[in-house]
């Protein structure tokens, strides 16, 4: 395996256990990812490959921004995206955004199944008394944990091509 593919492994899996488990990916994670893809663009090509790296970053901040500011996704994914368009550079990131939005669109269904099922089963809860705390875990249930999307549309993108 490449450093690419380790870099963009290791960076996936931490950004996806804190997602499933606090929704929310910490700066550490997408700053850790933006540092490496640095690193490996420079260390292989030269200030060329910082450039491709810094492009990459940007491109992946503005794709996933417009989604951001239309209310369907968190800051942290915004910046994951970031890190992981300084690991891919700009060449592979278009490639990684389609199999991101492949992977979401599978996770999203397998999610709302998942959900209906358990409401099946599950006594109806009682109306929530509009309290800022149940209004946000409200919200947090009823929101998809995006970082295992992004890391798996990553990964399949660094797949070798036959």
């Amino acid at each position: 395996m490449t450093a690419q593919v380790w870099i963009a492994a290791t960076i996936g899996v931490a950004a996806t256990v804190e997602d499933l488990a606090h929704r929310q990916i910490s700066n550490w994670i997408c700053g850790s990812a933006l540092v490496a893809g640095l690193a490996l663009h420079i260390a292989s090509e030269g200030w060329r490959g910082g450039f491709t790296a810094l492009l990459g970053a940007v491109t992946g901040f503005g794709v996933f921004l417009i989604f951001y500011l239309l209310g369907g996704m968190g800051g942290g994914d915004v910046k994951l995206m970031a890190g992981f368009g300084a690991v891919l550079g700009v060449s592979r990131l278009l490639e990684a955004s389609l199999w991101t939005a492949a992977c979401g669109g599978i996770f999203a269904t397998l999610a709302i199944g998942f959900n209906a099922l358990r409401g099946l089963w599950r006594r109806p809860v009682k109306a929530d008394n509009g309290s800022p705390s149940a209004v946000a875990e409200k919200r947090r249930l009823q929101s998809i944990p995006y970082a295992p999307a992004i890391a798996a549309g990553v990964l399949l993108s660094l797949v070798p091509k036959v």
